[in-house]
């Protein structure tokens, strides 16, 4: 066995320690660029997760409504029997108006609870403060 210690000086040591940090700057910083490419890389995996998602939805809003159409119509057809197909077109598109409107106007009021309740929990950190 050939056991050889070398003997280093202090300037050897020093000159060491330098080397060991500039590669410990040099890792950190390579790291450090690794890990940027890794979050943007799924940045970019859920953005196209979402479009395909948004895209779907959409699709599938458009099927839907034109679904509903056809139904107003056989509805409006169904109701011509009965009544002028006029009158018929007219009482489908106020049942559907009172509906659109009864919808929204239970999400106004859940908007404004929200926002109440948001402005009273932002009142009541304020006079803590």
């Amino acid at each position: 066995m050939n056991n050889k210690v070398e003997n280093k000086g202090p300037a050897a040591q020093r000159e060491s320690i330098t080397e060991l940090l500039g590669q410990l700057v040099a890792n950190a910083a390579e790291v450090f660029h690794d890990e940027i490419e890794l979050v943007i890389q799924r940045i970019h995996e859920k953005a196209r997760v979402v479009r395909s998602g948004v895209l779907t939805v959409a699709t599938g809003a458009i099927i839907s409504f034109t679904a509903f159409m056809s139904l107003c119509a056989a509805l409006i057809i169904g109701l011509s029997s009965y009544m002028a197909p006029v009158n018929a077109a007219l009482v489908t598109g106020a049942a559907l108006a009172l509906i659109g409107v009864g919808i929204a106007f239970i999400g106004y009021k859940k908007l404004k609870k929200s926002i109440t309740i948001k402005n009273s929990a932002s009142t009541l950190k304020e006079d803590k403060v």
